[in-house]
């Protein structure tokens, strides 16, 4: 088999490489910098510019599946024009696939593409599946609805179309874990607002592992891609404290400091989304990290 991924150089685009070389997955890669371009048997890149509309359609020789993992990162300050940058980034590689795909003689029969669970609304008491219907009012939610809107446009194609919404990824050096451990390991780690609010959080590997089983398995639509277990921001913050065997002795942090501090992206803590994992696991997947716990300890000692 032989996989095009968009953002392979990125976190998740590093794991899904691994998992998929260990299937024995031949990955050809988009990337925008020359300089990250390899040539070996198993791992090919080849050069795009979204925002010139430029593409090396020779990324597509022989390959069956897409993989699109490409978009802005959301943890710059959303201001109004890095917003925009945060919309296109995410709707220009995807029309550019499409065109690209619609032009060219391809054998692509599946098109996996990234989401978010920020398209799910903000509550403390609702279970969300991927039978939810309702949209998060917030600008991740109308980030999300237009990305997967866009996503679906390749069924037009006759391929299949399986979008995975992303939770709160956990990794040892990259994303938002070394954030929580930095002021932890300082003993002024503290929960954000009430801490009620829930965090679907997924180990690397076991996200990895959910786009490769999407992949290999065929699995279409929306997959939710978090653990069983989703936690309260409390629950997170102590459980790293005591991995970590550090104390947690600050109040916690006012939502009007962080505000201040990071403007409208403070939801981003602050949001409440408990997401459920069961089409996942019902379709034959099998989690290596269930609990918070082992996830942490096999990340942070």
């Amino acid at each position: 088999m032989k996989v095009l991924i968009t953002g392979a150089t990125g976190l998740i685009g590093k794991a899904i490489v691994k998992k998929c070389h260990e299937q024995n997955i031949t990955v050809h890669y988009l990337t925008t910098s020359k300089e990250k371009i390899e040539q070996q048997d198993n791992y090919k890149g080849f050069y795009w510019n979204p925002t010139a509309n430029k593409i090396d359609v020779a990324c597509l020789d022989g390959v069956e599946s897409i993989i699109n993992l490409a978009g802005a990162t959301i943890a710059n300050r959303w201001t109004a024009s890095y917003k925009n940058v945060i919309v296109n980034s995410r709707l220009n590689t995807l029309q550019l696939i499409k065109e690209t795909l619609q032009n060219n003689k391809h054998g692509v029969k599946h098109v996996i593409s990234a989401s978010a669970i920020g398209v799910y609304p903000d509550s403390l008491t609702n279970y969300y599946d991927e039978e939810t219907s309702m949209v998060s009012t917030s600008f991740l939610g109308e980030v999300v609805e237009q990305w997967e809107a866009m996503t679906d446009t390749f069924k037009e194609l006759d391929v299949l179309v399986s979008k995975v919404r992303i939770g709160l990824v956990l990794d040892g050096e990259e994303g938002a874990l070394p954030q929580i451990v930095k002021p932890v390991k300082f003993n002024a780690g503290a929960p954000f607002g009430s801490g009620n609010q829930w965090q679907s959080w997924i180990h690397i590997n076991d996200l990895a592992g959910i786009f490769v089983y999407v992949l290999t398995q065929e699995i279409d639509g929306v997959i939710n891609g978090v653990a069983p277990n989703p936690v309260t921001n409390t629950e997170l913050t102590k459980t790293v404290a005591c991995v970590l065997d550090k104390k947690l002795i600050l109040p916690n942090i006012p939502k009007g400091f962080m505000k201040l501090v990071l403007g409208e992206m403070h939801i981003l803590l602050f949001e409440s989304q408990r997401v459920s994992s069961k089409k996942i696991e019902e379709a034959g997947f099998q989690f290596e990290y269930v609990h918070l716990k082992p996830a942490l300890q096999n990340l942070l000692t």
